[in-house]
């Protein structure tokens, strides 16, 4: 680094100096890039051209280069050697790979629902509740899409354990862009809140092998409309 770019405290410790509104940027633009894939304005497979991007948004290559990189580590975007980055295409294997990661995560959390912590259970229902509303109101599929997790997170903190919740958060961002985009040709986010609803309704009367059963179904369903509607088989 260079020295420029380094401060001194009152003790003499040298520390890089921040830069908050650049990372604020850079922040801005991967949330429009992400808005826009998931809002269906960008398909995937489509190329991310920096140059375009920063004349689009009025700003930097180097920050639209910033913004990309973040994509690309969430798996929303891929990087390819002299080709550039272009917006992931979900591939089969790993939809169904993640499948079976979230209905084991998932149904884990399921199982503990008379153990589990109120203030646990009350997430679930809390996170359905704003599902719900937003489905009412007509809200755009990027928000939908992160209600719509945010109640199968809330089952897997069902288990109490913050290193599951961490891993089912990993393998729902492997899912996001392939649940947007069937979301989009479905469009059944009615038919999706009550399947949750019936779910839940099964949870609060205590008949956990059916909750199991309905997750499984609602799962492998998801799994089966993404790899048919998008060609992926």
């Amino acid at each position: 680094m260079h020295p420029a770019e380094r401060a001194t405290d009152a003790t003499g410790a040298v520390f890089p100096s921040l830069r908050l509104e650049l990372s604020s940027t850079v922040d801005r633009v991967a949330d429009e890039l992400r808005r826009a894939v998931f809002d269906g304005e960008i398909e995937s497979g489509t190329p991310l051209r920096e140059v375009a991007l920063a004349e689009s948004l009025g700003v930097s290559r180097p920050t639209v280069r910033e913004a990309l990189a973040l994509l690309v580590a969430e798996g929303l975007a891929t990087r390819e050697p002299h080709r550039g980055v272009s917006v992931s295409s979900p591939d089969p294997n790993s939809v169904r790979d993640v499948s079976t990661a979230r209905t084991v995560l998932e149904t884990a959390g399921v199982r503990e629902w008379l153990r589990a912590e109120e203030a646990s259970r009350e997430a679930v229902r809390r996170a359905l509740v704003d599902y719900e509303e937003a489905v009412a109101r007509g809200a755009f599929y990027q928000e939908l899409n992160q209600r719509h997790l945010a109640i199968h997170l809330g089952l897997v903190g069902l288990t109490g354990s913050p290193r599951l919740v961490s891993m089912a958060e990993s393998v729902v961002a492997e899912l996001r862009l392939a649940l947007a985009q069937i979301d989009r040709v479905r469009r059944n986010a009615r038919d999706q809140a009550g399947s949750h609803h019936h779910l839940l309704d099964l949870l609060e009367a205590g008949d956990i092998d059916a909750a199991v059963a309905e997750l499984g179904h609602h799962l492998h369903g998801a799994e089966d409309a993404i790899i048919e509607r998008l060609d992926l088989g």
